[in-house]
């Protein structure tokens, strides 16, 4: 059953009781990533193996996202500030145990590529952040596979 989380705003990817940080270096100069992150909001099936669906609404400032397993979230833009920063909150979902996410991308220049950090905060009963702190080495390697999958797609 999809219920609506607490509104949070940019800070909550610094302040949340749970963060995860993933980092890592790729080819693809930062304003072709930030790109791909902001307005191919769709592109995002094609790189981002746990999303099944994407797709912009209200003019770009929120999301649908649906995940593989059933997971789905209504989205509202936080900022989209190229080509450093792009972050988004979670209004509604059907994650048992969620209160408040929200995500955060980072883009940094590195040489003639980009140093992507992404950060995952997030609020929930205790046994929802005990479980998303367990899935740290899972999704550190969907974030590894992302992020190599989405430089092959734009330095091809």
């Amino acid at each position: 059953m999809a219920h609506r989380l607490r509104p949070v705003g940019p800070g909550f990817a610094g302040a949340a009781p749970v963060r995860l940080v993933f980092a890592r270096e790729i080819a693809a100069p930062p304003e072709r990533v930030f790109r791909a992150l902001a307005e191919d909001v769709t592109g995002w099936t094609g790189w981002f193996g746990p999303v099944t669906l994407a797709r912009p609404l209200a003019g770009g400032t929120g999301r649908e996202i649906r995940l593989r397993g059933g997971a789905r979230f209504l989205e509202t833009v936080l900022v989209s500030e190229a080509p450093e920063v792009y972050a988004y909150r979670a209004d509604v979902t059907n994650v048992p145990g969620a209160r408040a996410l929200a995500e955060e991308w980072r883009l940094v220049p590195a040489g003639t590529g980009t140093r992507v950090c992404w950060t995952m905060a997030a609020d929930g009963t205790a046994p929802f952040r005990l479980a998303l702190r367990a899935a740290r080495p899972g999704l550190a390697r969907t974030f590894r596979s992302a992020v190599t999958s989405l430089d092959r797609r734009l330095t091809r």
